[in-house]
């Protein structure tokens, strides 16, 4: 067969002959497509990378030498193609993400984010404490310096631009709660431009008029100084006596309305820090739980008014909204995901530590981190993106480096890499790989290969040689239940499965009736005829 492929391969390289290469491919393209499949765990893509390899051996066939084994070069050549295809979809991915990200936390249009803060910038505003109020003021309305803030709020440089600092994040925090996800810098530069406007030629003149000289204004006008000066003379004992009668009035309401403000607040510092944020996110869903306990027990106790136990059923909803919302928030994704990798340190590689905040995004961005199935995917994610960057960009070039230094002879121990990595790698990293060529490397021939593989059913195989790489994911829990699906359709005369408990017996190990039944809704019934 071997010499018939070839036979095929040269009549195609010397002549073009479209025969010859049709009978190639019609008896290899099996095996080249099964192979994609698994490889890149996509159809669409499985098909691009089966015509790619293709491609390849047409402008190839004419250095192919007589004793090319076809199928091994062809799987071989498969495995390149997938691993660049997979690299590129997650490039792909990464830059549409980010794409998404600044589309939404930066408008193009320069007038978009002052539409969007200005019908609320006021009452945020009033939300802030007097000093951080007054800073901002300061800064963005009157254009004042940092040294001018100090003086005005009797504070050192240093301190005063910490206080702008924490004022503008506070000021984005309650924003971000109103659903304008604008950034710091964003807002500062919205506000700058358009919170201060010219007022209209004449009104300053008679302003002063009516102030220095007693002249007449509407009724209207008086009618609002005279509010105004109610309200701003209501002093602190009065504030207190009222909030002393409301709390004799309404008991529970108001400690359960405190409860709901607190929450509040902690949603707000959630989206601020994200170090604590899954800590905060677990500690906010119990408190909510036990508002809503205590809501319940008010409405059967009947101790609060109807209107009042509107209002706090009404706040309540607000926090569940805002709990959800919180729960999608990409950094929020990130803190859970690497709380679930604390939770098991087995799953862990020291190749993790090469990762970006955009490798994480990109892992926790579309998964299910609610059950374990959906965790194992991501986690696999992570190390295979770690493992990429290890091999290809660090290892790949420290072996170059070894090479050029010794001969071009490659190490008889991958440990003999370790002073020509650029950054420290320790032996544990190392030792997850095998180097499967000594003396002169044979290009294009496997030179290093995964051997050590984090987790048995979610994981990857990858393998370099002096120039290339290959390998991808596996999911062999999802591969398992793909051939119970296929078996089962076999003994019941092409029958489709719809529920787990019908491929229990055709499974080779106990699995979760969700994730069994999450997979089989994924199988299309192309998959299961093959």
């Amino acid at each position: 067969m071997t010499r018939d492929d070839m036979t095929l391969v040269r009549d195609f390289a010397a002549t073009r002959s479209e025969a010859a290469f049709a009978a190639l491919v019609h008896r290899h393209i099996g095996l080249v497509h099964a192979a994609a499949v698994r490889q890149v765990g996509d159809a669409h893509l499985a098909e691009e990378v089966t015509q790619a390899v293709f491609l390849i051996l047409a402008r190839k066939a004419a250095g192919l030498g007589p004793k090319t084994v076809l199928p091994a070069w062809l799987y071989r050549t498969t495995r390149y193609t997938a691993a660049d295809a997979l690299k590129t979809r997650r490039r792909r991915q990464a830059r549409e993400q980010e794409a998404y990200m600044q589309s939404t936390l930066n408008p193009t249009d320069p007038d978009a984010a002052w539409r969007q803060l200005a019908p609320l910038l006021d009452d945020a505003l009033a939300e802030l404490g007097e000093t951080d109020r007054a800073a901002l003021v300061l800064r963005y309305f009157e254009n004042q310096t940092v040294g001018e803030i100090a003086g005005a709020l009797r504070l050192t440089e240093s301190a005063a631009q910490k206080r702008l600092t924490r004022a503008l994040e506070k000021l984005r925090a309650i924003c971000v709660k109103r659903g304008v996800t604008l950034t710091a810098t964003a807002i500062a530069g919205a506000v700058t431009a358009n919170a201060v406007q010219a007022a209209p030629a004449g009104l300053a003149l008679t302003v002063t008029a009516a102030a220095a000289k007693g002249a007449v204004v509407a009724a209207s006008v008086t009618a609002l100084v005279n509010g105004t000066i109610k309200t701003i003379a209501m002093t602190t004992i009065q504030k207190t006596m009222i909030a002393a009668t409301l709390v004799a009035a309404v008991g529970t309401g108001i400690f359960e309305a405190r409860q709901v403000s607190q929450l509040r607040e902690q949603n707000q510092t959630l989206q601020q820090q994200q170090a604590p944020l899954t800590e905060q996110l677990t500690k906010l869903q119990a408190e909510n739980e036990h508002l809503s306990n205590q809501v319940i027990a008010a409405k059967d106790s009947q101790v609060l008014p109807k209107a009042q136990f509107s209002e706090l059923l009404k706040l309540r909803g607000e926090v569940t909204q805002l709990r959800e919302q919180l729960r999608g928030l990409p950094v929020t994704r990130v803190a859970l995901l690497k709380q679930k990798l604390e939770q098991m340190p087995d799953k862990k590689i020291p190749e993790l530590q090469f990762l970006t905040e955009k490798d994480w995004a990109a892992a926790a961005w579309d998964a299910d981190l609610e059950t374990d199935d959906g965790v194992r995917e991501a986690l696999s994610k992570l190390r295979e993106t770690a493992e990429n960057t290890f091999l290809n960009e660090m290892l790949k070039a420290a072996l170059k480096r070894y090479i050029a230094a010794n001969d071009g002879v490659l190490p008889t121990d991958l440990l003999q890499l370790k002073p020509y990595f650029n950054t420290q790698v320790d032996d544990a990293m190392l030792q997850r790989y095998k180097l499967l060529q000594t003396g002169k490397p044979i290009e294009d021939e496997p030179v290093v290969e995964k051997v050590v593989w984090a987790d048995e059913d979610y994981d990857s195989n990858h393998q370099i040689t002096i120039s290339g790489a290959s390998g991808g994911r596996f999911n062999r829990v999802q591969g398992m239940i793909d051939s119970a699906a296929r078996a089962f359709v076999k003994a019941n005369n092409g029958q489709r499965p719809s529920e787990p408990a019908q491929i229990v017996p055709y499974l080779k190990k106990p699995i979760d009736a969700a994730i069994v039944q999450k997979y089989l809704n994924k199988i299309t019934t192309d998959s299961l005829n093959n």
